[in-house]
């Protein structure tokens, strides 16, 4: 795989650099990493977005109004789409490509499903990997997408510097169906399809919510906030964008933007320790050969777990 042709752009060379990282194959696994490490140098150029929101809150419509007043303003833009029960099943996730009909055709935007697959790391190694590749190509604005609240918004969080909730016009009954800790990962909540007769409910669903923000966290370098837009009129948009601009830049000046990063990196390290150990449990015949009797000891409560636990890892160090 040639690092220079993803350095200059080629989208059809970044293309087959993410599918060599998304491959169980090692060999494949080995070349991804080779060529990561060539363009590593050149990563970390931009800004992680990440953005969630319910279903039927118009994550996709407000995608493609917000790239496109990006690319107005001079940036390149990859947008990533993580669906953790996606494409082994065959999900729908392809159609965030169908859907950003407009922003799929410009030349300095690249749109991406994350596949969740069973490789190493799972959704969050992939994700990464790939934001890594698309920086080394030139991107500046990266936007992860999450398909439903879940587990993935906590992997996707870990990975971004700007995290951003799309929520409906309409009260707190919304906030309450999702989880807190996802709230409390949130940099801003911005109330979408803040148009027509939905305008005044949104003006009172901002206020619930910023009183609910305040309640929630209120870290020193950064005092989450309450936006609305209409992705669909295209108003409010470039409010959300200069809110971020002002996060990175604050951030970066009290030296939390480049900590959070470096924090990040570590984490992704320890994740990838276990998933690796994981693996090699996986992989171990001698394992494999005795831990159903491990188990069934346990079960009969004629051994305990941290025995058999013991037991595993011997094994583990003898192969």
């Amino acid at each position: 795989m040639d690092a220079h042709s993803v350095r200059t752009g080629n989208r059809r060379a970044l293309a087959k650099a993410i599918t060599l990282t998304e491959s169980s194959l090692p060999a494949h696994r080995e070349q991804a990493q080779e060529l990561l490490e060539k363009l590593l140098p050149h990563t970390g150029n931009s800004v992680r977005i990440g953005i969630s929101g319910v279903p039927g809150v118009g994550k996709s419509t407000f995608i493609e109004s917000f790239g496109q007043l990006l690319l107005a303003a001079g940036h390149r833009v990859a947008v990533l789409a993580v669906d953790p029960s996606s494409p082994v099943a065959g999900g729908s996730i392809m159609g965030d490509k169908t859907r950003m009909e407009q922003l799929s055709r410009e030349e300095n935007v690249f749109i991406r499903p994350t596949p969740s697959g069973g490789t190493l790391g799972g959704v969050a190694q992939k994700t990464r990997e790939t934001m890594l590749l698309c920086e080394a190509a030139g991107y500046d604005v990266i936007i992860v997408e999450t398909v439903g609240v879940g587990q993935s918004e906590f992997q996707v969080a870990g990975m971004v510097d700007f995290f951003m909730l799309l929520m409906l016009p309409g009260g707190g009954d919304e906030l309450q169906g999702i989880k807190k800790g996802i709230v409390e990962l949130a940099d801003a909540m911005v109330i979408n399809k803040s148009d027509g007769d939905g305008e005044r409910i949104a003006a009172v669903t901002q206020s619930q919510y910023q009183s609910a923000f305040s309640l929630l966290r209120n870290d020193a370098h950064w005092t989450p906030v309450v936006m609305r837009c209409s992705a669909l009129a295209k108003t409010g948009l470039e409010e959300v964008w200069t809110t971020i601009q002002s996060y990175v830049d604050a951030t970066r000046e009290s030296g939390f933007f480049e900590r959070q990063r470096a924090t990040q990196n570590r984490e992704w390290m320890q994740q990838l320790v276990q998933a690796m150990l994981l693996q090699r449990l996986k992989d171990s015949d001698a394992v494999t050969r005795e831990l159903p009797l491990l188990e069934s000891e346990v079960e009969a409560q004629r051994m305990t777990p941290y025995v058999a636990a013991r037991r595993v890892i011997e094994l583990l160090d003898k192969s």
